[in-house]
Formats: structure tokens, C-alpha cells, sequence
């Protein structure tokens, strides 16, 4: 008899939390920070029918529930600064879209292959930077929550796969800095928005090395973070020679994120995501397979992925974007 309660009672706790999996929200976001500085330049977007359309009013309707917004500390022309991040976050709270705000901590560009100090921190001390990247972080989301913008995630650093802020923090030289800068940052998004959930963003998704270098330095040094954030990027991943074929990318990304999720007791998101913009095909096959993977085969361990810069054409290889519409690389989402 007690064999058998400890077998029922086993089996509630399992379809409990099966079930509350099955209610939570998977989410489907584009990274679009790049929105009012297009606008200003004479850029208009439409849907798929040729009818104007702001483009988080098109996100919308492609049926995205999030966007994600950068956030440069002193950037020229104000483009992701504090006041057009808010700019940004005001349309999707109209459109009812959960926000990720994504600090870079730079005055531009910060990714793997770039991570440079902003030039009003350039010659502080190693405390003092410390310092003004707690302050930056408060400053620009308490401006959110005074304008009553809810901030459902933030990310402590942009593609961090060796730290930033270079040379102080770089990971493979002072990793105990790096988990400092970002211990700092967590604690500066919580003293703001309790309830946001801090990432940690790396690229490289498929990539199970980078992923335990970082987390195992932070975990080293005593860093916290709340969900891991990987790039999804099939293209770049067989130009790095990571991979042969966008099918390898998903696989190895959703078996990183089982992996991670056991080792690190993590939650995961695909934060950074695209496809050939001129393979628009080809690109809604793997889109869909992305989206797919994460939502299905990560044991309910990745919840949402988000594309980035669909409207981005031209220079950029993997908008979705041609002649400011939406190519069906968008369709993914609403299917």
C-alpha cells in the first residue's frame, strides 16, 4: 500500500510539473533596436500585403510576443541609448510584448570579437569600472520602471565568450574580474526589477567548450545568473567550421541546452537567431526547425527564441527581411 502512494504521489508530482510547462509561455522575440534610427533615415517597413506598418506593430502581427532592446552607454547620435531604448520599449509595451533589455557595456558594437571599454571608463581603475557599470545599469533601468516599462529579462553583457570590457575583463586573462563585473551587474538589475531574470549570453550555441569555460569561471568566482542565453546561428557556425550543415547546429544547440540545464540547474533561451535573407526557402525550413528544437527537445529547458535584426538588409547576410517585408523566413513564427 505505501509501495503504491509513493508510486501516485510520484506521478501527481510528474504530470504537475508537466502540466505547468504545458501553461508556461514560450516566447518568440526579435532582437529590432535598430528600428528608430532606420526610421529617421526615410525607412518605412510593410507587411506582407504592402501595408505600412511600424515594425513593432509588424512583429506583432508576424506573431512575436517579445522584442529585445541593446543598450550603448554613450552612443553617437543617441541611437540604443537611454532614452531610445525607452523610446522602443514604450511601442511594445503599447503592442504587449514582453521586453529584454541587452546591455553591451560599450559605446557601440560589442560581441566575440570585440568587447571595448566605453570611452568615459577608459581610465578607471578596476573597482571604479566596476562601479559606473552598476550605475549605468541602474540608471538606464530605473528611467524604464519610472515610465512604467515591465523589463521581463536583462542581459549582463552581449556574447560575454571571453568576458568584456577589454583587457580588464577579459575571461581568458582575468576571469575573476569578468565574474565581477557580472555578479555586479546582477546585482544592479535586482536592486531595480526584482523579479527580472538575469542572462548570460554567449555565442556559439552548438558549442558545449565555450559554454563550461564561462559558466564554470562565474560558478568559480561566485557569479550569479538566472537563465543562459546562446546564439543560434547555423550560417555562422559552418563558417567557423563548427559545424557542416544547419541540421548539426540544431542538434548540438538542443543538446547543449539538456546539458547545461542538468550541469548548471540553468534555465536557457535563444537569445540570437537568423538565417540566409536570400535563401528565404531554405531559411523558413530551418527557422522552423530552430524554433521547433527549442520549444520540443530541450526538456522544457529553453523557453523562447529571438530573432535578430529581421528588418536588417543588404550589408547584413541574415535579416529577413526584402524591400523593408518580411520574407516567409518570418513565417516560422506564426506557425
Amino acid at each position: 500500500m505505501k509501495r503504491l502512494s509513493y508510486f501516485l504521489a510520484s506521478a501527481m508530482l510528474v504530470l504537475t510539473s508537466m502540466s505547468a510547462r504545458a501553461q508556461e509561455t514560450f516566447w518568440l522575440g526579435a532582437d529590432i533596436s535598430g528600428t528608430t534610427e532606420m526610421e529617421s533615415k526615410g525607412i518605412r517597413f510593410y507587411n506582407s500585403k504592402g501595408e505600412i506598418r511600424e515594425n513593432t506593430a509588424l512583429m506583432k502581427e508576424l506573431g512575436l510576443n517579445a522584442v529585445r532592446l541593446r543598450v550603448w552607454v554613450n552612443p553617437r547620435g543617441g541611437w540604443s541609448g537611454a532614452e531610445d531604448v525607452l523610446e522602443m520599449a514604450r511601442r511594445a509595451r503599447y503592442y504587449g510584448m514582453a521586453v529584454m533589455i541587452d546591455f553591451h557595456y560599450s559605446d557601440w558594437w560589442a560581441d566575440p570579437g570585440k568587447q571595448h571599454i566605453p570611452a568615459a571608463w577608459q581610465y578607471m581603475k578596476f573597482d571604479e569600472m566596476r562601479h559606473a557599470l552598476a550605475c549605468h545599469t541602474r540608471d538606464v533601468l530605473r528611467l524604464l520602471r519610472e515610465n512604467s516599462i515591465d523589463v521581463k529579462w536583462v542581459q549582463v553583457g552581449n556574447e560575454t565568450t571571453n568576458g568584456f570590457l577589454w583587457p580588464v575583463g577579459r575571461a581568458s586573462d582575468n576571469m575573476e574580474n569578468y565574474a565581477s563585473f557580472t555578479q555586479a551587474g546582477y546585482e544592479a538589475v535586482k536592486a531595480v526589477y526584482p523579479d527580472a531574470k538575469v542572462i548570460v549570453h554567449l555565442d556559439g550555441g552548438c558549442d558545449r567548450k565555450r559554454y563550461d569555460f564561462i559558466f564554470d569561471g562565474l560558478r568559480k568566482y561566485g557569479a550569479k545568473w538566472d537563465i543562459i542565453g546562446l546564439s543560434v546561428y547555423p550560417y555562422w557556425d559552418i563558417e567557423a567550421k563548427l559545424e557542416t550543415d544547419w541540421q548539426g547546429t540544431v542538434r548540438d544547440f538542443t543538446e547543449n541546452i539538456r546539458y547545461l540545464s542538468r550541469k548548471y540547474s540553468t534555465e536557457c533561451m535563444v537569445v540570437e537567431t537568423g538565417v540566409e535573407a536570400k535563401k528565404p526557402k531554405e531559411g523558413k525550413t530551418i527557422m522552423k526547425a530552430i524554433i521547433n528544437a527549442a520549444r520540443n527537445d530541450c526538456d522544457g529547458h529553453c523557453h523562447g527564441v529571438f530573432y535578430w535584426a529581421p528588418e536588417l538588409e543588404g550589408h547584413y547576410p541574415l535579416g529577413a527581411f526584402s524591400n523593408h517585408r518580411p520574407t516567409e523566413i518570418m513565417d516560422a513564427f506564426g506557425e
